[in-house]
């Protein structure tokens, strides 16, 4: 079972504000959670999100195992993408 993996709008427009290099490693990680989402993230304390650590670049985002996809909500430099 692969879990379907949706960029919402203000994530991409993140992504692409970033280094080429910096983003294609981010979108390359991305796509490895659609096997399985748990292994490579952490959960966010306090918020029902969770996080996944790509050097020092966030990706915040939300696991629905009911509808089995993977909403991308934001990305960032560590420093910011908690604000």
């Amino acid at each position: 079972m692969e879990y379907k993996i949706i960029w919402s709008i203000s994530a991409v427009k993140q992504l692409k504000s970033l280094d080429r290099s910096i983003a294609k490693r981010i979108f390359e990680k991305v796509d490895t959670l659609s096997k399985n989402p748990e292994r490579y993230v952490e959960k966010l304390v306090g918020y029902p999100y969770y996080r996944l650590r790509v050097g020092d670049y966030r990706v915040i985002l939300e696991i629905n195992h009911e509808s089995i996809c993977i909403l991308i909500l934001k990305v960032g430099h560590r420093s910011s993408v908690y604000k």
